[in-house]
């Protein structure tokens, strides 16, 4: 059966064979030459599906039947699954859960990053169920009555539970004892539309290596006469708990930590054991949510990084200098830099109670940071990055390379955005030299990978050649992916073709930064062909993927 592209219709009815997975743990499926996006849908599978959604960008189906089943495919052990926006994978075997994991992250190191070497392996994890340590509830009324639970994928509607097999038992617990005593008392949820009501979250937090844990309550404002009842009904639910703690969020929208805290009983503040070394945990503080995979992620990220017992090791965006800890014990002299100052003064606190001395930490950028090492004569032998989802920023890659390390090692939660930086390292000398995976969060689509960047050495028989980056055009590089990869995600999952030209258009409407005089008309009297709507939405939907807006 032949589709063509002005065939495919909302609520058209096709069967279509599964060919891969999206980066999101979608299925895939090619229909007239368009990419169809089918949830829970597994690679392998025949479906009969019914198309939901048509336009420029994306086309996405609703498997309505399945034909023929992938034999990875196991039936769901949650009641919530594919309702609540948590779980992505419980339809998956664990063993075909990595392999469309590894296969994202190197999917992302090939066509984003233009990377010959794959990762080779990914470390799964022991656990599967209940391996949080940490929990976030959204509370809402549901039947006009309090009610905890999660929102639906891509909405603030809340879907109630009674459990999560991703969370411990013991936050469960908390969270029932919590609205259940909301019902009893009639106080409301807060509501985000009207700010109106007093509920807002019930978030816990536990060590897994100590018996402390600690609800933080969140509400818009506190409970007056009623606070010694909430305490006792918490502890008579949960007597294992070590605090429990008011959080007062006055903001609107659903921000979940913000404004004033107060500790109503116990002391706010956990300590639990990563890698060895023993951390005081505030409840807004961040701390890993699954410590046995984050010790085999920094644990990967140590043998890349150290070679020698004199190595000198930087490491930017440390927070509370978790992976620092870890590297001291390998290196010489380890540096650590974070441009907020509570992480900073927690990463000096817990170098201190664990006795470890070979490790200072300053609070500074990427910049200031390389400007401060080099004023002290300083050359590391390696730099650890860890940044947030949306990776690093041009200045920040160019900073670490200022500095000349022999090697970079790079910690990300998001192979995308790691593959467009890894593309941005090889401009400044950097190759790719080893990739691993390692799944923190069973269950979800998230990903943590390891990667290993190492200067190449000069040849003798080449010419070496100096330049300054103020002297070129990087708009090749800058604010995201270059444009042949904004290209070839747009043709792929769109099947149009997109000039440079709208590229730069666009990028300009966004308010990314575009290079000198770049795709500018030569005089005012030029014209030059707009961008069509069409196109426009595609390639803002691959500056989204990119991590650009």
């Amino acid at each position: 059966m032949i589709f063509f592209m002005n065939e495919l219709k909302k609520n058209e009815i096709v069967i279509a064979v599964v060919e891969d997975y999206s980066a999101e743990g979608h299925g895939v499926c090619r229909i007239g030459g368009r990419a169809v996006f089918v949830p829970k849908a597994i690679p392998g599978e025949e479906w009969e599906i019914r198309i939901v959604k048509v336009s420029a960008a994306a086309v996405y189906g609703r498997g309505e039947k399945l034909l023929r089943p992938s034999p990875a495919r196991i039936e769901p052990d949650c009641p919530y699954f594919g309702k609540c926006g948590g779980c992505d994978t419980r339809h998956l075997s664990y063993a075909e859960e990595l392999h469309f994991k590894l296969d994202k992250v190197n999917a992302a190191l090939r066509h984003i990053g233009k990377q010959t070497l794959q990762a080779g392996e990914i470390l799964g994890s022991e656990q599967l169920e209940r391996y949080r340590n940490k929990a976030i509830f959204a509370v809402a009324n549901a039947d006009g009555v309090p009610a905890f639970g999660f929102f639906r994928e891509r909405s603030h509607e809340l879907i109630p539970i009674s459990d999560c097999l991703l969370q411990s038992e013991r936050s469960i617990r908390a969270a029932k004892a919590v609205t259940a005593f909301m019902r009893e008392r009639g106080i409301p949820a807060y509501d985000e539309q009207s700010g109106k009501g007093v509920l807002r979250h019930v978030f816990c937090r536990e060590a897994q290596r100590e018996n402390e844990a600690v609800v933080c309550i969140v509400a818009a404002r506190g409970f007056g006469s009623d606070t010694p009842a909430l305490v006792s009904a918490l502890r008579k639910a949960c007597p294992e708990l070590s605090g429990i703690v008011l959080n007062i969020n006055k903001t609107r929208g659903n921000t979940v930590l913000a404004g004033d805290f107060y500790t109503l009983w116990g002391k706010e503040t956990l300590r639990d054991t990563l890698c060895g070394f023993s951390f005081d945990i505030a409840p807004q503080a961040f701390f890993q949510v699954n410590p046995p995979q984050a010790e085999r992620l920094y644990r990967r990220a140590v043998d890349y990084a150290v070679q020698h017992e004199s190595d000198l090791i930087f490491e930017l965006y440390c927070g509370a200098g978790t992976i620092s800890l870890c590297l001291a014990e390998k290196a010489g002299r380890v540096i650590g830099a974070e441009i907020v100052p509570e992480a900073i003064e927690n990463a000096k606190e817990n170098a201190a109670r664990n006795g470890v001395k070979n490790v200072e930490f300053l609070c500074a950028d990427a910049a200031e940071a390389a400007r401060a090492f080099l004023s002290r004569g300083l050359k590391p032998d390696a730099v650890v990055v860890d940044p947030p989802r949306k990776g690093m920023d041009a200045s920040a890659i160019e900073a670490v390379a200022s500095m000349q390390p022999q090697r970079v090692v790079y910690v990300s939660c998001n192979a995308a955005t790691l593959a467009r930086d890894i593309l941005r390292f090889n401009a400044l000398g950097y190759t790719l030299e080893e990739a691993a995976a390692v799944d923190m969060f069973p269950r979800t689509q998230h990903v943590e990978t390891v990667v290993l960047l190492s200067k190449g050495e000069v040849d003798s028989k080449k010419i070496r050649v100096e330049f300054s980056l103020e002297d070129m055009d990087m708009s090749e590089f800058q604010d995201g992916a270059t444009y042949p990869q904004i290209k070839e995600y747009v043709l792929e999952h769109t099947g149009l073709k997109v000039s440079s030209l709208y590229i730069s258009q666009i990028k300009r409407k966004c308010g990314l930064e575009v290079g000198k005089n770049y795709n500018l008309p030569k005089s005012e009297d030029s014209r030059q062909p707009q961008c069509p709507p069409e196109k426009e939405k595609a390639i803002r939907e691959a500056f989204k993927y990119f991590g650009m807006i």
